[in-house]
């Protein structure tokens, strides 16, 4: 069913007792989900498992938090705690960077190094790089593997794994969706994944505040180059008079895709450091990995991220006009 050859995947994880997995900064439902699907494959071969990541789960992702699981460096967990392990698994990320504050604790780490991803950006993290990114999901990749390894997935489990593709493919819409994504959510639900609480648990359980905000900054969605480039921003100011938190923004870049013409969209998000975080999007044939890529940051073609420094007005103008460089237009005057 797959391409990829997990021989030595099978070598590393026979051979070794302890492992630790880690993902992504502000982690999304792949990262969390095939965390927890990699930790219960390992489960169920008898091994020790920690995760711990730099950051928490966001609040719409607490139902993929079970209790005393995922550990946040510097919080539920220090640095000098956390067990020996022979083996780091990171997975859904191939980015020194986007490792946030964990990325110090693997490099200083004497254990080995596995990647399990399907990104197209990557940096040199010495590991074996298992790597497909024709998979639609790094959750698919986990299926395969549990697959490899004989294990079948409960039902909570297979809600995370569900999780981890549905949101990745946009639930199933996004080209990257395959035949092998559908038979693999089949499967999933086989197990005893339901579609509709998933989504309920994504989708359907916002705070007011994150409501609130959605309104706000999708209010001052701005075209450039012809109606091809939407993009938006959320400031410090938005955060406090909302009371939302920057997690909040998550998907709001997709709706401003939706516009009739859009080709590209992104959204600027003003973090308590003063960085900006960004979230780019696509429409075939562009490619906002490469845009993100010039700015330290990557992902998919069609969906990608970096982080600038501040202040946001010359952060939103540096990143406007990379966009409009690639999409052969000239900048109008900011609004911001």
């Amino acid at each position: 069913m797959s391409a990829m050859d997990w021989t030595l995947l099978k070598t590393v994880l026979n051979e070794n007792e302890s492992f630790l997995i880690s993902s992504h900064v502000r982690p999304d439902a792949d990262a969390l989900g095939s965390e927890l699907g990699m930790r219960a494959i390992l489960l169920a071969m008898g091994k020790k498992v920690t995760i711990v990541n730099a950051s928490a789960p966001p609040a719409n992702l607490q139902f993929m938090n079970p209790p005393g699981v995922i550990l946040k460096l510097n919080d539920t967990v220090t640095r000098a705690a956390i067990p020996q392990h022979d083996v780091v698994i990171i997975v859904d990320t191939s980015a020194w960077q986007q490792l946030g504050s964990m990325a110090d604790v693997i490099q200083a780490s004497a254990a080995k190094r596995i990647v399990i991803d399907h990104h197209v950006s990557s940096d040199d993290l010495q590991a074996l790089e298992l790597k497909d990114i024709e998979s639609a999901a790094t959750g698919e990749l986990i299926c395969e593997i549990g697959e490899e390894f004989g294990v079948t997935f409960d039902a909570e489990v297979a809600n995370w794994l569900y999780a981890a593709i549905a949101t990745d493919t946009g639930w199933f819409r996004f080209p990257s969706t395959s035949a092998r994504t559908m038979k693999i959510a089949a499967r999933l639900m086989e197990c005893g994944a339901v579609p509709h609480d998933v989504y309920k648990f994504v989708h359907e359980q916002s705070s007011l505040a994150r409501v609130r905000l959605g309104g706000r900054v999708l209010a001052r969605t701005q075209l450039e180059a012809e109606g091809r480039l939407a993009w938006i921003y959320a400031d410090s100011k938005d955060m406090a008079e909302t009371g939302a938190v920057p997690s909040d923004t998550e998907g709001l870049v997709n709706v401003c895709l939706t516009v009739g013409g859009a080709e590209a969209a992104f959204v600027a998000v003003e973090l308590q450091t003063g960085q900006i975080k960004f979230s780019l999007r696509s429409r075939i044939p562009h490619n906002v990995a490469a845009v993100a890529e010039q700015f330290g940051g990557g992902g998919h073609k069609l969906a990608s991220g970096a982080t600038l420094p501040g202040p946001l007005p010359a952060a939103i103008e540096r990143m406007k006009a990379v966009f409009l460089d690639r999409l052969g237009a000239k900048a109008q005057t900011s609004v911001l």
